[in-house]
């Protein structure tokens, strides 16, 4: 096949869009495809160093240029995909080629329709997402979900009878090599941590729904509780100061310990060294942290909500992050007994091995191509959503 894919805005935050694009190109090309990533916002930014004057000429491109670029460079192409549904407007840009769109979770359409209530954004946020993108969404043809909550949840918010939707989840890359006892105990002592002292790890963007304020207080009432001497290392951007100051008034000198983004390597080795990993979530988007952990041996404790739920699997300790006292003490009193955990997690983490993953889209683009030629039917969403599912189990 001839695969063109459409990553993130060279200039946006959206990291996700242009990991995740750059995994598949690679992927697809392994697997014999030719494929090619493209990305909005490059044309005219790279020739100047004015930031303002780039987010500009970026704007210009993504908007005006990058449309006109893809119209002209799908038809070259068996298929369209946009990496991220924050890209979702390009879908009307193929020419006529089948696209189709990876809808990592609708998180910020449900801020906009107001079904979030710890947070409202801004009203041009509001309105780009749900009279932009929500709309292209509920257009469009074919919809990969990155989990069967944003699957359901994009049901939800509007249903389309001829909308051809499966569920994949995010691969989680790993080298099991990489992870090394003496890397291990590198990465310990790299942090001041003596031989078999413990810790738990919060690992992830500094975002509201990671829920890092009740991360401090869950630790500092778990640590009274199991009679102290447990660390917390918390592994991402720094602390804000208001929560620095919390540490400093409420826990006792090095008993939070910061790295801040990590490499990919350090961080499995902190994973691997950890009692558990500690990601008790009001929301998340595709929880790819979970299945990351579980694949370096480290037992998790999350939020027993989906998608959490749905990536953790039976692999885990599920509190309610509401319930802060209540999951601090169920945490403290099964602190001892959490590395029976591994070996389900282990087992767990298979299901988002690359390998599992990219056959599942190179199936999808399969299933695209095949519907576009053959029958020109759409599959129904709920039959849809189990294709994958049965080409697993056969």
């Amino acid at each position: 096949m001839r695969i063109l894919l459409v990553g993130g805005n060279v200039l946006d935050s959206q990291t996700r869009a242009s990991r995740f694009g750059e995994r598949l190109c690679r992927h697809l090309r392994l697997r014999g495809h030719l494929v090619e990533l493209i990305l909005p916002g490059a044309a005219l930014e790279t020739k100047v160093r004015a930031p303002l004057l780039r987010g500009w000429l970026a704007a210009i491109d993504q908007y005006v240029l990058f449309p006109m670029k893809l119209r002209s460079v799908a038809q070259g192409f068996d298929v369209v995909h946009v990496c991220d549904h924050e890209n979702s407007t390009y879908l009307a840009h193929t020419g006529g080629v089948p696209a189709s769109v990876t809808c990592h979770d609708v998180l910020d359409i449900a801020i906009a329709e107001g079904r979030v209530p710890e947070h409202r954004g801004t009203t041009s946020f509001r309105t780009r997402q749900k009279r932009v993108l929500l709309q292209n969404l509920l257009e469009a043809k074919n919809v990969v979900c990155g989990s069967w909550k944003t699957s359901r949840e994009l049901a939800s918010l509007g249903e389309n009878d001829r909308q051809r939707r499966i569920v994949i989840p995010d691969a989680v890359e790993v080298d099991a090599a990489a992870i090394t006892p003496d890397r291990v105990a590198a990465a310990r002592r790299k942090l001041g941590l003596s031989e078999g002292e413990r810790y738990l790890l919060h690992t992830g963007e500094d975002r509201w729904y990671r829920n890092r304020p009740g991360v401090l207080r869950m630790f500092r009432m778990i640590r009274e509780r199991s009679g102290g001497g447990l660390r917390l290392v918390i592994a991402g951007p720094p602390l804000t100061r208001e929560l620095r100051e919390f540490v400093t008034a409420n826990l006792p000198q090095g008993a939070v310990i910061e790295v801040h983004s990590p490499p990919d390597e350090d961080l499995w080795a902190l994973y691997a060294g950890a009692t558990a990993l500690l990601m008790p979530s009001l929301y998340e988007r595709c929880a790819w942290h979970i299945a990351e952990a579980q694949s370096c041996g480290c037992p998790v404790i999350t939020s027993n909500r989906a998608p959490m739920t749905e990536v953790a699997g039976p692999a885990a300790l599920y509190i309610d992050p509401r319930d802060e006292a209540g999951a601090a003490e169920a945490i403290a009193a099964k602190l001892d007994g959490l590395g029976s955990l591994r070996a389900a997690g282990f087992e767990n983490a298979k299901r988002f091995d690359p390998d599992v993953v990219f056959t599942d889209y190179e199936n999808f683009f399969k299933g695209v191509l095949r519907t576009r030629r053959v029958t020109d039917v759409v599959v129904a969403a709920n039959e849809a959503e189990t294709a994958v599912e049965d080409s697993r189990g056969a």
